[in-house]
């Protein structure tokens, strides 16, 4: 049996490489290899830039001429493009070392004479936020380490005072300022461990909330605002590791399930030079309030806070006495759903007005409201949604944005008034679609700007405002450019679909090459479907764009629809429908336009329909699969959320409520609950080291599935997170194994 099977095996792996090597030998045609092996279609590198001057120059990394693998700073005049090596390579070798320090970020002083850089980085969760930092004086070129003796990527988070003489930054969970002049380090906490976490923050905070720097200096220079979490109580979740060593090894993780224990949080001022946290009287139980943003409130006096309840549709903004610890609260936003949180928060006229961000008109909307909260005036009429600020220009009284107003797939640069509320002025040039981002300069009379649109890879150049004239080009992409156009394509568009609910929905298709629509075509749907993202958007998807491609080559259409429920900018209503009912509303909505899109469209093979995504879209995909099993034939669910009361209580809660008061709709929207309706063919793939989606949850999957006799595929990737990318090879053994079980199980090509 062992022969038997190992040779059918054999028998499988070479066809699969027959077919890989044939299409290796056309250029125009893509393999999995050469997307994830060689990778040839990388985009082309360009920053981090930094403004200098208000804008007259900008700086940026580039490869040394002079020291092999070395990168140095390049400073360039925005207007004529000279270019000027500002920080040479040779001055970044530190005394003693041969090689010069790897620039994996850096920041000015305030006055420009010193620079930081960061290096030797760690990754914490999902990202590598700790690690060294080092300070070079650009006029002696003296460079210094942070930290001391000892501290071996353990810094995180180092940042100039204002003054540009100290530097703040945490270690081991506490607080330090070091004087950059004397080298004198003085530690502001004292009580940093696993659960008393100063100036950074435990996993859901920064998985949920985006929050990973915890501290923030006073203008003046003399405090030091910061969080403080404490995670006493919540429970830790194990990692097993039963690969590297001959026993199995256990990595705890502080996680905080649905309805479970949370972190208490507070916030708290310090002196510079080392004294007793004075604590903000922050009111209700802290064990059930999030305090997600806090900074200074355009002054050393006061700091702003947003608080959170539990069920995250109260966000309270308040004004916090640094003498006292008072806290006023002058903004109450409220929402029958969830509450945003406000990143926009921008103070003017000497801190007397500030920016707010509401969708309280139905509308994701820009507010100028008066320090004491008693005046609110709305500078972004109309039925449109406010994507994000980008700068506000005070002194020319401007307020640059980005939107879509008619186009939910895409985003463009415009301009308002701030004093003068009107109709806002598209500054991105009509006719060029796609997704522009743009970095302003200080003075908002430049931009670096990128643009990048479903098939056609990012450019970058700096554009004057508000002409939006282009000055020159920092990155044209005109290697990848030519290899994407070399390939064979069918064609890619945007189309919108009606369910029977008379529900409009956005979406994308691909189609083969040489496509005829008399024939009929096996369709792969990829999906994400929740409140965390968008698959409908016009911009550049790398090699995923490439992956999918690759299958439109062998013969499926691909296609994604974005359901009601995700972040587009198409209206509170839109985004908040899904509340309460995550998994159920938005699968209804894939499964109606799909019933819809089969009648309009004679050439989809509705035998051959197959669904895919990965996280919300794994768990979209087991959804699909077993809610619609006559809809869906094939699915492949990678790193999904199976049952929903396995996930963090920050995010489930925030759409879901509390489990004990929306048990059905936990029931209902959990795709575990439905594994006996299963008829077509499931993979299903996990990371057993997956600190943010569980393996737990495929587990519980796998014992239903089992429990209801159906049969089904399975991969583990051992020690892996979410992403699935750790280890030599694994990115293109999952891709290859998506790819391989998609063409055993949806047989490709017209008929």
């Amino acid at each position: 049996m062992k022969r038997r099977l190992a040779f059918l095996l054999s028998i499988v792996t070479c066809v699969f490489a027959g077919q890989l090597t044939a299409q290796e030998a056309d250029p125009s045609m893509l393999t999995v290899d050469r997307l994830y092996k060689t990778r040839e279609f990388q985009s082309g590198f360009f920053g981090p830039a930094r403004w200098i001057s208000d804008g007259a120059a900008y700086t940026t990394v580039e490869r040394s001429q002079a020291i092999v693998n070395g990168r140095e700073i390049i400073r360039y005049d925005t207007k004529t493009g000279q270019r000027e090596v500002l920080v040479p390579a040779q001055k970044l070798i530190p005394s003693g070392g041969d090689k010069p320090l790897a620039i994996e970020d850096y920041h000015w002083s305030p006055d420009g004479k010193k620079l930081m850089i960061f290096t030797n980085s760690k990754r914490v969760w999902r990202q590598n936020t700790r690690g060294d930092f080092w300070v070079i004086d650009i006029r002696t070129w003296q460079m210094k380490k942070l930290g001391g003796e000892g501290a071996e990527s353990l810094l995180m988070f180092a940042k100039f005072s204002p003054q540009g003489d100290r530097v703040g930054y945490v270690k081991e969970n506490n607080l330090y300022v070091e004087d950059l002049a004397s080298g004198a380090i003085v530690q502001l906490t004292h009580d940093g461990s696993k659960t008393t976490i100063n100036g950074t923050f435990d996993w859901v905070y920064e998985e949920e909330w985006a929050d990973r720097d915890g501290f923030r200096w006073s203008p003046d220079g003399n405090l030091l605002a910061y969080w403080q979490l404490d995670a006493t109580g919540v429970r830790d979740f194990f990692l097993i590791n039963d690969t590297d060593s001959l026993y199995p090894t256990i990595t705890p993780v502080q996680y905080p399930k649905v309805g479970t224990t949370l972190s208490m949080c507070r916030v708290g001022v310090v002196s510079a030079k080392g004294s007793a946290t004075r604590w903000f009287d922050v009111q209700g139980d802290p064990r059930n309030n999030y305090i997600p943003r806090m900074d200074w409130a355009a002054n050393s006096k006061e700091i702003a806070l947003q608080q959170f309840n539990r069920l995250q549709n109260i966000d309270r903004l308040m004004l916090g006495d640094v003498q006292t610890g008072a806290l006023r609260t002058i903004v109450t936003e409220t929402d029958s759903a969830w509450v945003e949180v406000v990143d926009d928060l921008v103070w003017f006229d000497d801190g007397k007005n500030f920016t707010w961000v509401s969708e309280r008109d139905g509308w994701k909307h820009v507010y100028m409201i008066s320090r004491d909260g008693k005046t609110a005036r709305l500078v972004t009429p109309g039925e449109y949604d406010v994507v994000s600020i980008e700068r506000i220009d005070e002194k020319n009284g401007l307020m640059y944005f980005i939107a879509s107003p008619s186009n939910a797939t895409q985003r463009y640069l415009y301009r308002t008034s701030l004093t003068k509320p009107g109709k806002p002025i598209m500054l991105t040039p009509a006719g060029t679609p796609g997704t522009h981002s743009y970095q302003l300069s200080p003075n908002s009379a430049y931009a670096i700007h990128t643009v990048s649109s479903f098939a056609n890879p990012p450019t970058i150049d700096i554009v004057q405002l508000p002409a939006h004239t282009s000055v020159r080009v920092l990155q044209d992409n005109k290697q990848l450019r030519e290899k994407v156009n070399a390939l064979k394509r069918g064609e890619a568009s945007f189309f919108k679909v009606k369910t029977a609910e008379n529900v409009e929905l956005d979406g994308w298709r691909m189609l083969p090459p040489n496509f005829d629509p008399s024939k009929h075509y096996p369709v792969l749907i990829h999906v994400y479907g929740e409140p965390a993202g968008q698959t409908v958007v016009d911009r550049w998807g790398g090699t995923g764009y490439l992956w999918h491609l690759m299958l439109t080559q062998q013969g499926y259409i691909v296609m994604s629809l974005d359901n009601r429920g995700t972040p587009a900018p198409r209206g509170r209503a839109w985004r908040k429908s899904i509340y309460r009912q995550i998994g159920i509303l938005a699968s209804k909505d894939q499964a109606g336009a799909l019933q819809q899109l089969e009648r309009q469209w004679s050439f989809i093979d509705t035998s051959r329909v197959g669904v895919w995504g990965w996280s919300g879209g794994g768990s979209m995909t087991l959804n699909l699969l077993l809610r619609y099993p006559d809809l869906y034939q094939t699915g492949m669910s990678v790193a999904p959320v199976p049952d929903q009361q396995l996930y963090d209580a920050t995010y489930q809660e925030r759409y879901m409520g509390l489990p004990d008061d929306n048990a059905a709709g936990y029931r209902d929207g959990s795709p575990v609950n439905y594994a006996y309706k299963l008829k077509g063919n499931l993979l299903l793939v996990h990371g057993s080291g997956d600190d943010n989606v569980h393996f737990q949850g495929s587990e519980r999957m796998i014992n239903a599935l089992v429990k209801a006799n159906k049969m089904f595929s399975f991969m583990e990737y051992p020690n892996r997170s979410h992403g699935i990318y750790e280890g030599e090879n694994t990115t293109r053994h999952v891709y290859t194994l998506l790819t391989w079980y998609l063409n055993k199980n949806l047989a490709a090509g017209a008929r």
